[in-house]
């Protein structure tokens, strides 16, 4: 039909260019945010653009969303401002016929944000822990490259090598900061070596000199040594850390009853129940005023978009410190914005407005 063909046909054209802009935009986000957690040695700089992959994957049905429901009220808007809007209500057509066109178009990204939400954004998120857990198993020692200064795991040290190293297991002109509570300690050599001792891990350093600071006291406490042991750790150590609850898959969320992990599946599938609202809200929000502007009813539809997501987001944080269950917080927010959609869309598919009724009311 050409009233399905031509709207699904300009939906297409709207949706596909936002999405490329919206992928563009998180994409750069997520590489300065991911370059950032490298340089402060969550995990290794080879993994960045891997890191990077995995978050946009496990934001993507987000994207998905907010590209729907621009392409809706951007698509919408325009065939009101063009007077495409008059012409087919003039044929027949009131507003709420535009509502099958719209989820004959939306529900292949309806599916796809559902599986995005429920299985794709757990996975992202146990791969990003996988890779940042490997990299944390390293030891201080392993994460050193030549020629640059790189902090250990904890934060508490600080190496440095020269570029001009004998080999993996021995090193040239040696620095290292460590800070604790109590002190602050400078050492420098002129070479390292590796060592296992008593099944411990050792870097001996040579020829060098040691400064202590006491953080209590103004006094320095300089020492010089022909060899020095510091203690790096034991070889093949692993340090096994619990699964993050966003990593933890949706089967495993719908069986078990912690407060923290029913919000997490709230999150989930208020994802995928979001994009139906959002078609709903997109038709209802579409009507332009010419006397507001071309850009008033994009304006309106972000603030609803950032409106809802925040609403989730409380939602949420209560569900995880169990003010609120889970199914009623569900139907308060989704349902309650389907309502208020369907609301809107019935009140101007029939032509309701507030001064009639208050008209009809004192005639009566």
């Amino acid at each position: 039909m050409l009233f399905d063909s031509s709207i699904r046909k300009e939906l297409a054209r709207s949706f596909g260019a936002t999405l490329v802009v919206l992928v563009t935009v998180v994409m750069t986000m997520m590489l300065i945010r991911t370059l950032g957690q490298a340089s402060r040695g969550s995990f290794g700089p080879a993994d960045v653009l891997l890191v990077m992959g995995f978050t946009v994957l496990g934001q993507l049905s987000t994207i998905l969303s907010l590209s729907l429901f621009i392409a809706v009220v951007s698509v919408l808007s325009r065939m009101y401002r063009d007077s495409e809007m008059a012409i087919w209500f003039s044929a027949g057509r009131g507003l709420a016929s535009l509502l099958p066109p719209l989820l004959r178009f939306a529900w292949p990204v309806m599916l796809a944000v559902g599986v995005l939400s429920l299985a794709v954004w757990p996975w992202a998120n146990r791969q990003i822990q996988e890779i940042r857990v490997q990299y944390e198993q390293r030891s201080d020692v392993d994460r050193i490259a030549p020629g640059e200064f790189q902090e250990s795991a904890g934060g508490s040290r600080v190496f440095f090598i020269d570029k001009n190293t004998p080999g993996a297991s021995a090193a040239n002109n040696v620095f290292i900061a460590t800070t604790d509570p109590q002190r602050e300690t400078v050492t420098s050599a002129q070479g390292a070596r590796l060592e296992v001792r008593d099944g411990e891990r050792l870097a001996v350093l040579s020829q060098g000199q040691r400064l202590e600071t006491l953080l209590d006291s103004s006094g320095l406490r300089l020492s010089e040594f022909a060899e020095y042991g510091v203690h790096i750790g034991q070889p093949g150590a692993l340090v096994r850390e619990e699964a993050a609850i966003k990593a933890r898959d949706t089967r495993a969320l719908l069986v078990e009853d912690h407060p923290a992990l029913r919000a997490e599946l709230g999150w989930r599938v208020g994802l995928a129940l979001a994009v139906v609202n959002f078609v709903v809200l997109g038709l209802a929000l579409a009507v332009v005023n010419p006397r507001a502007g071309r850009s008033a009813s994009m304006g309106l539809a972000l603030f609803a978009f950032v409106v809802y997501f925040n609403l989730m987001s409380v939602g949420q944080a209560w569900v995880a410190s169990s003010k609120v269950s889970l199914l009623p917080f569900l139907l308060a927010l989704h349902g309650g914005a389907l309502a208020l959609g369907a609301l809107l869309v019935a009140a101007r598919h029939n032509q309701w407005s507030l001064g009639d009724a208050l008209r009809s009311r004192r005639r009566r």
